[in-house]
């Protein structure tokens, strides 16, 4: 009886033990990666901050493209979700319509990032000018968001493929999943951009 009992009390702590919680490997790398970039920015934007406050600093109007660039890659999260929201549900015809649409965005943001650096020129606000530190981090920072979101377009590409192909669906999620966490990413870290330089421009 004894035997029994410990052999009992063994089982339910055994079913006690907290399991560790497994993660896909892509996706493990992905949040690296990410994590790799949340510290590029931090940097940038706290070095912003300390060059802005040694003086000789100059001020500017924010290119107007940046609100319409705001709304565009807004829509295009939601277009995003709704990606996801079909692949979950084998809405195919509808993942298609919104991972095109979201690719589609994400295209006339890169534009709109290329049109905002031409109203950078036309207020004489330069990459090269050592004397406006500002516009060199604003091409900077808007420039290197923009390399990172060329990378979320081609994933956007790769899984609009194979939307086509039929190989995103509820039993195949890891792509379409990897896609939108990286694409909401991209997302969240130009609404952080926008609102840092609207508040210290």
């Amino acid at each position: 009886m004894e035997m029994e009992m410990n052999i009992e009390n063994n089982l339910e702590a055994r079913d006690k033990v907290i399991q560790p919680l497994a993660m896909h490997p892509k996706k493990f790398a992905l949040w690296l990666f990410i994590i790799s970039i949340v510290m590029i920015f931090a940097a940038m934007t706290s070095a912003y901050i300390v060059r802005q406050g040694e003086g000789n600093w100059l001020d500017f109007n924010l290119p107007d493209v940046f609100w319409v660039n705001t709304a565009v890659i807004l829509l295009s999260s939601l277009s995003m979700h709704l990606a996801y929201s079909a692949a979950k549900k084998d809405n195919i015809n509808t993942l298609k319509i919104a991972m095109t649409l979201t690719t589609v965005l994400g295209v006339a943001f890169l534009i709109g990032q290329y049109l905002s650096w031409n109203e950078l020129k036309v207020q004489h606000v330069i990459f090269s000018d050592p004397g406006t530190p500002a516009g060199s981090f604003v091409y900077v920072f808007t420039g290197l968001h923009g390399f990172h979101l060329v990378t979320g377009v081609i994933f956007l590409i790769i899984v609009l493929i194979s939307a086509f192909r039929y190989k995103v669906h509820s039993r195949n999620m890891v792509q379409i999943e990897m896609c939108a966490t990286y694409w909401h990413f991209l997302d969240g870290l130009w609404i952080y951009l926008f609102l840092f330089l609207l508040m210290n421009h």
